[in-house]
């Protein structure tokens, strides 16, 4: 049986985690449930799930849950802060990790599972996006396994050769380079599918007095709030290129991202023989999520199953660029090396911050990302520590950039 962290449980990815946990109490038992602020949300999970650990990440909660759960008669251990954090992804209680707190925030406690050798479930992609080299060689030198959550990426993960073999999914595994080698795999490109977001086929013109609850309304996915307004401006596809790029092992110039409204594909793997492998489902995250807990089994994940007969025609269609900046800005910073892909994501978070508090159009969330990245050129990804001095000041500067433009 597997032993289940889930950090940010309260989110989406850790309530559909939670869903496909408890289908399944024979293999899988949830130990340890974090979440940021959500104390009431938390604590209902504990109440319903009974793990051994829940944490609270701010630590004037930590009284309140411990109330809560003493109320509910749950013996469960509390705990609060970031340490605490990362001590309950890297301990004793657990054996396979769910990655799911959002943005930079996950990057120390998804490192921490990595450099224990915990089974690693990456739905953080923002780990990934800000210290990918560095996240592969904890990987490595802890010797576990890191598959991918992201839809797009469990898609690929599937749909590359070998993959039912667990020394596959292994970073330190079939490296060329220092990453694997995908050509000698046979493998020409990665497509990432992309809904296109609420926005799709609108003009400049037509976004200018886009709201904040517009584009959280995506057509096809239920997400949080700071992930439906990147998949509105592309940046979340944007965020998943440079995921691959790390992930996979791909050029820059072998990850296409092709737009297909319906969501039923996936994603997909050329090879070199012409060849196109796709993987398709219905747009539930449960998909996604059962794969990666049951890797290289399978299981059943509650999904109501794909009728292709009563589809509409599926259509792709290239992105435009121009209207949703960020995809190319996330492209350039790939490009650029280094940090420049954390130097876009922190830019990114205060920009989505600032237009969800309605003090920024919607637009000028990638004006504040050009801008950043065009102040702090891209320096070499060393440790941590240095990545996260890298991070706040391109926070400030995009602090600085928005506080001018008022």
């Amino acid at each position: 049986m597997y032993k289940v962290a889930i950090l940010g449980a309260t989110g989406s990815i850790g309530g559909n985690a939670l869903d496909v946990i408890a289908r399944h109490p024979e293999r899988f038992r949830a130990t340890v449930l974090t979440a940021h602020r959500e104390v009431a949300a938390l604590a209902e999970l504990c109440v319903r799930h009974q793990p051994d650990l829940a944490v609270i990440a701010d630590t004037s909660l930590e009284a309140e849950l411990s109330r809560r759960l003493a109320a509910a008669g749950l013996r469960c251990e509390v705990a609060s802060g970031h340490a605490a954090l990362t001590a309950a992804a890297e301990g004793g209680l657990c054996d396979t990790v769910v990655a799911a707190i959002v943005g930079a925030a996950g990057l120390e406690s998804t490192l921490a599972a990595a450099r224990a050798g915990k089974r690693l479930l990456l739905a953080n992609k923002e780990s990934i996006v800000m210290a990918g080299p560095l996240l592969l060689e904890a990987v490595a030198v802890g010797g576990g396994v890191l598959i991918p959550v992201d839809s797009e990426h469990n898609a690929i993960f599937q749909c590359l050769p070998d993959q039912s073999r667990p020394d596959q999914s292994r970073p330190d595994q079939s490296r060329s380079g220092g990453r694997p080698d995908l050509r000698a795999r046979g493998v020409r490109r990665l497509i990432l599918t992309a809904s296109g977001g609420p926005f799709r086929g609108r003009t400049r013109a037509e976004l200018a007095s886009i709201t904040p609850e517009q584009a959280c309304k995506h057509p096809n996915w239920v997400m949080g709030r700071k992930i439906s307004v990147d998949s509105a401006t592309l940046m979340n596809k944007g965020l998943e290129v440079i995921e691959a790029h790390h992930l996979f092992g791909a050029p820059v110039d072998a990850i296409e991202v092709l737009v297909h409204p319906q969501s039923l594909v996936h994603s997909l793997v050329e090879y070199l023989d012409g060849s196109v492998l796709a993987q398709l489902g219905n747009p539930d995250m449960r998909t996604a999520i059962a794969h990666a807990l049951a890797w290289p089994e399978r299981v059943d994940a509650g999904v109501t199953p794909l009728n292709l007969a009563a589809c509409a025609p599926l259509a792709f269609e290239p992105p435009d660029l121009a209207t949703f900046r960020c995809l190319a800005l996330a492209y350039q910073a790939l490009r650029a090396g280094g940090d420049a892909p954390a130097i876009l994501n922190a830019a990114n978070e205060i920009a989505v911050e600032a237009f969800l508090a309605g003090a920024l159009p919607f637009l000028s969330i990638a004006d504040v990302v050009e801008a950043v990245l065009a102040e702090l050129p891209a320096q070499a990804v060393v440790d941590v520590q240095t990545l996260g001095e890298r991070d706040r000041v391109a926070r400030e500067a995009a602090r600085r950039i928005l506080r001018n433009a008022c």
